[in-house]
């Protein structure tokens, strides 16, 4: 019974690949797709260099609990 599932999801993936035409995606066709991927670079630059300046600033802040906490 399995196999007989198996053999005809394999066939229809078979001919799923045969028979499909390639899309053409707007994206690359244009060449926007550099214009894409580059704003997502800046964002995500953007979102670890915040990251990084919240990380520090905690650890300052830290720095200076323990300190009072070391004088009292």
């Amino acid at each position: 019974m399995k196999f007989k599932y198996f053999i005809l999801l394999s066939f229809s993936f078979l001919a799923t690949s045969l028979f499909a035409e390639p899309v053409e995606n707007p994206f690359y066709a244009n060449g926007k797709i550099y214009v894409v991927v580059s704003i997502m670079s800046i964002i995500f630059v953007g979102i670890i260099i915040y990251l990084i300046k919240i990380d520090r600033q905690l650890k300052r802040t830290e720095k200076e609990l323990n300190s009072t906490k070391n004088e009292n």
